[in-house]
């Protein structure tokens, strides 16, 4: 007994708990420390899909209903770049795993400022949110904890057809526009007829009315 209670101990000591807390104005988020707020409520985020289970069928490569649920609420976006180690290893987990995720490329000098203002100035790859909160840097334990807390599947319940979605530039280049026409030279206002004053009726001094 003294054995298992000590196995124990050790097992609850090598799993970080992650809170799912939620905000005064509703806004869902996790993270691995109690919120110190007590108008916030937090409780311990939900673990993922247990292993094995299987997700309901889905045609065409769609994902199946199950699946699709967690990652309307929680997308998951990963940031990366060329020639970057820990950003295939990334890459390669979540495919393993089966996350749907969106992936955004960081090759120009727009990309990267974009990621600055996006990471608070870190400029760290690769970048994974999911929903709200941003995991800097590859740790594999660090994101299966924050992707079992969001409910995503521990075993790949993506059917045989999907295809992920393909890399797109973190900042969209802006086509060229071009030139603008040379605005027409404004028009000569209409000469204005000269207004005809409003006859005049008799008055006392003029009973006949007459205008000269």
């Amino acid at each position: 007994m003294a054995v298992l209670a000590v196995a124990a101990i050790a097992g609850a000591a090598g799993a970080q708990q992650v809170f799912r807390i939620v905000g005064p104005d509703g806004k869902v988020t996790f993270s691995d420390k109690p919120p110190v707020d007590p108008a916030v409520k937090a409780a311990p985020a939900a673990a993922g899909t247990p292993p094995g289970r299987a997700g309901a069928a889905a045609p065409g490569g769609a994902l199946p209903f199950e699946l699709r649920q967690v990652a309307s609420r929680y997308p998951v976006t990963l940031y990366a770049g060329p020639s970057c180690a820990p950003c295939s290893s990334g890459r390669s987990f979540l495919s393993q795993r089966g996350i749907p995720f969106v992936e955004k490329t960081v090759t120009s000098a727009e990309d990267i400022e974009a990621l600055n203002r996006l990471s608070g100035g870190s400029g760290a790859l690769p970048l994974l949110t999911v929903g709200a909160q941003q995991l800097k840097g590859y740790s594999e334990t660090e994101w299966s904890q924050f992707l079992d807390a969001a409910g995503y599947p521990r075993n790949s319940l993506l059917p045989v057809g999907y295809r992920p979605p393909a890399a797109t530039p973190l900042v969209t280049a802006q086509p060229v526009r071009p030139a603008e026409t040379a605005a027409a030279p404004e028009s000569a206002p209409a000469a204005t007829a000269p207004s005809t004053p409003a006859p005049q009726g008799p008055t006392g001094s003029n009973p006949a009315g007459i205008r000269f």
